[in-house]
């Protein structure tokens, strides 16, 4: 099958960060083919705009035409245009070749400098947008166009309503400029309006934000979905960019559009990991014996920095219980299975990021002693000791715990344990860099113990 391809009408950001740069990595994530029409070559970096300079609009027209001729795509988008005479001639090929097309109307860069020229904004309104599939502005590109001011979402449906009466089939109004949650606003011409949240993430890595989503939406559509559900999807992508963004450079960051990419692939490798040590767990005839009275789990978090949330990370769902002198896993390794054990283990990987894996058995003196006794690294904490705020608040006394622990002894043990409190089953919890590491850890005590 032929892989879906789409083309980048846009700007080179030489720091990376924005412009065909982001577009080839958020088309590559997705799983398009990207090719490009290089609108103009800026010097920047993430501290700001330092030149610009426009390629020939001949030259930009000929680049569209030589990939439409020979390779082809399903969708285009446009980006930094600059110009009124590069806008001109876009508008012609696009019109020309029949071209569907998302616009995303780049007036500002991230740093403040324009990358619109102002008297390209009339060709940009009457010439490009009418041609567009979906056009992408954020606040205060919307206000540009429509002079209506953005402060609430019906003045972002307001404004979308405006643009819409422009020409597009869809406008997506972002909410990023405005207070509190990230709000995008999607308009169709058939009158849906879909409005879409999501909490605002608090970063100092935007730069790109608005390519990438664009690119998102392009890249999507190119694969078959709705204007709607593109939308969707690309809301979830760029979330994605912006929480795992690169702290580099001495100003505001890239978003990461690979990272997206590389969520899924770590999400394999665990699995594949998860696997491999239950069919090790299962081959061992001495792991019964430390089954406690809420059975055992066993889990792997996905690497730093996604490791931040229950959701990312591994476990069982049911747990592994005891059957007839053997341990069998309940069901499939799943993500958000173990709720106490990720909050360990995801504390536990604030000191270091290399531990992932936990697992938990029963607790008894015997235990602890035949621990210290194989050399490994012990520690505890007391659970009468657990502060009323701690316990007052909802999945607290896990971290606090393990905290606890790490801190009494300056380092990452090999074990955790508590002896419980009232109406709480006291616990030891083996740790590892990854499962097969910490079932072949309670292989080794079980049998000492045996």
């Amino acid at each position: 099958m032929r892989i879906p391809t789409v083309l980048t009408i846009a700007g080179s950001d030489s720091g990376g960060g924005a412009g065909i740069e982001a577009d080839l990595k958020t088309f590559a994530a997705i799983g398009v083919h990207g090719t490009v029409a290089i609108t103009a070559i800026t010097a920047q970096n993430t501290t700001g705009v330092f030149g610009i300079h426009e390629i020939p609009p001949e030259m930009i027209r000929l680049q569209i035409e030589a990939v439409y001729n020979d390779i082809g795509f399903e969708f285009a988008k446009t980006g930094m245009l600059f110009s009124e005479a590069i806008i001109n001639e876009v508008s012609d090929v696009i019109k020309k070749l029949g071209i569907k097309v998302v616009v995303d109307p780049v007036m500002i860069a991230k740093s403040g400098a324009p990358l619109l020229l102002p008297e390209a904004m009339t060709a940009l309104k009457e010439k490009l947008i009418p041609l567009a599939e979906v056009v992408t502005p954020n606040v205060n590109e919307a206000e540009a166009l429509t002079g209506i001011k953005i402060h609430t979402i019906e003045d972002s449906i307001r404004a979308g309503k405006a643009i819409l009466d422009l020409g597009p089939k869809a406008v997506v109004v972002k909410g990023g400029h405005l207070k509190g949650d990230a709000v995008d606003v999607l308009y169709t011409k058939e009158g849906v309006i879909k409005i879409l949240g999501s909490p605002r993430v608090e970063s100092i890595t935007t730069h790109g934000t608005g390519c990438t989503f664009s690119a998102a939406i392009a890249a999507y559509l190119a694969l078959g979905l709705s204007i709607e559900n593109a939308f969707a999807e690309a809301k979830k992508f760029v979330t994605n960019a912006i929480k795992y963004g690169l702290r580099i450079g001495k100003g505001v960051g890239p978003v990461e559009p690979m990272s997206n990419l590389r969520i899924d692939a770590e999400r394999y490798r665990v699995i594949s990991k998860m696997y491999d040590a239950l069919r090790l767990l299962e081959s061992s005839p001495q792991l019964s014996k430390l089954t406690p009275e809420c059975q055992i789990n066993l889990v792997m978090a996905l690497p730093y920095p996604f490791a931040d949330s229950i959701e990312a990370v591994c476990g069982i769902p049911g747990r592994i219980t005891n059957i007839g002198g053997r341990l069998r896993p309940s069901s499939c390794p799943t993500f958000g299975a173990s709720k106490h054990l990720a909050r360990l283990i995801i504390t536990v990987m604030e000191y270091d990021s290399n531990v992932r894996s936990a697992m938990n058995i029963k607790y008894s003196k015997e235990i602890i002693e035949t621990c210290e006794k194989l050399g490994w690294i012990v520690s505890y904490y007391d659970r009468c000791k657990e502060p009323e705020e701690i316990k007052a608040k909802e999945g607290a006394t896990i971290p606090w715990g393990t905290r606890e622990a790490i801190k009494s002894i300056g380092r990452i043990p090999d074990i955790i344990y508590h002896t419980g409190d009232y109406g709480k089953e006291p616990m030891i919890v083996i740790l590892g860099r990854d499962p097969l590491e910490t079932v072949s850890k309670a292989i080794k005590l079980a049998e000492s113990l045996a």
